[in-house]
C-alpha cells in the first residue's frame, strides 16, 4: 500500500495496519461514492469484532502471572512426587 507520500510509512499507519489491514487499505483508497449504508453496518461488525479479541486478549494478559504461580507449583508438586517415590 502506498500513502499520499510513499517515501515514509508512519506510526500511525504500521498501528492503523496492525489494528487491520482493510482499515489501513480503506484509509487511501475510500469508496468513490462515499460509504454506503451496507459498508457501514459491516464497518461496525468489524469494529465489534476487534473489540471481542482485543478484549479477550486482555483479559489472558492479566491472567499472566496465575500461569506462572500454576506452572512453578506443578514443578513443585512433580519434583515433590519423585523425592517421595524415592
Amino acid at each position: 500500500m502506498t500513502t499520499a507520500d510513499s517515501s515514509y510509512v508512519s506510526a500511525s499507519d504500521l498501528a492503523d495496519y496492525a489494528y487491520c489491514p482493510r482499515s489501513y487499505w480503506y484509509r487511501y483508497h475510500p469508496p468513490p461514492g462515499g460509504p454506503s449504508e451496507d459498508g457501514m453496518r459491516r464497518s461496525e461488525a468489524g469494529t465489534q469484532a476487534h473489540r471481542r479479541q482485543l478484549g479477550g486478549e486482555r483479559r489472558r494478559a492479566g491472567h499472566g502471572g496465575l500461569y506462572w504461580v500454576l506452572a512453578a507449583l506443578g514443578v513443585l508438586a512433580a519434583i515433590g512426587g519423585v523425592l517421595w517415590l524415592r
